[in-house]
């Protein structure tokens, strides 16, 4: 088979994945925005079930439910303009399409690159898919519990101080609360990529420790960006939690070392 050949039917099998992908996130956004979550009584407990409703959809219960757990009472979330709130929870029904359809991401994404790994790297490549997908969850949720809320009422505290009426678009709260889901999510992968670089043999499990200053500067450098000002308080919001990420990391990888299962360079 000729080089051109073996790139052509690369280029092939990577759009038929990606294919896959977006089928799998596009029914989920789909049925994200036409269809609304109905509460039944069963049995004392309180149950749920879908029903086509796209105008008062999941993605808006969402909405809702993000607006009365994490907004201040003394904060008005508005619309300034037709269709933003439409478009918010396009957004959020992209992100909830992204986290369901997260283990068909996995699995289409590490089938493509096997052919190129080693048996060892394969072997490990499935192993992490499911702490991949399970860590991704926590982040989001972690973000969404002990981050968000906090630092949104950190920030409008400085209104509120000067006695200012804050009103809050609804798309820039959404990408706001999104932003920190992605990235709390993406983040928490910290732990499994410093795993998965040892166990592979592409780094030593001292190689963490002799470089945790390095890393500190980089993850608070990753917070100052992230964050939406310049206080210098917020980033440690994202750079806190990230650093205990980094220094549970460490520990698990050392820890499996002296148990002998990780390789060493």
């Amino acid at each position: 088979m000729s080089e051109i050949q073996e790139i052509s039917r690369h280029l092939n099998e990577l759009r038929t994945r990606i294919l896959r992908i977006v089928i799998s996130v596009g029914i989920v956004i789909a049925f994200i925005l036409s269809f609304h979550f109905t509460p039944i009584e069963f049995s004392g407990l309180t149950l749920y079930y879908p029903e086509p409703n796209p105008l008062n959809n999941i993605a808006a219960q969402i909405t809702n439910h993000m607006r009365t757990q994490l907004i201040p009472d003394e904060v008005q979330l508005i619309q300034t303009a037709p269709g933003q709130a439409f478009f918010a929870q396009i957004y959020i029904a992209a992100l909830v399409g992204i986290v369901v359809s997260m283990p068909i991401v996995v699995r289409e994404l590490s089938g493509f690159i096997a052919p190129a790994l080693k048996e060892n790297e394969i072997k490990v490549g499935r192993s992490i898919a499911a702490p991949a997908v399970g860590l991704f969850v926590i982040g989001c949720v972690f973000s969404y519990v002990m981050v968000i809320p906090y630092l949104l009422d950190f920030l409008y505290q400085y209104g509120e101080s000067a006695g200012i009426v804050t009103f809050l678009n609804i798309v820039d709260f959404v990408t706001f609360v999104l932003q920190f889901l992605l990235a709390f999510g993406i983040s928490f992968q910290l732990p499994l990529v410093m795993y998965t670089a040892t166990v592979s043999g592409l780094t030593d499990a001292s190689f963490w420790r002799k470089n945790i200053r390095y890393a500190i500067v980089a993850i608070v450098i990753f917070g100052a960006i992230i964050t939406p000002d310049g206080s210098g308080v917020t980033m440690w919001f994202i750079a806190g939690p990230m650093i205990a990420l980094y220094l549970a990391g460490m520990a698990v990888v050392e820890r499996k070392q002296r148990q002998g299962k990780v390789s060493h360079t």
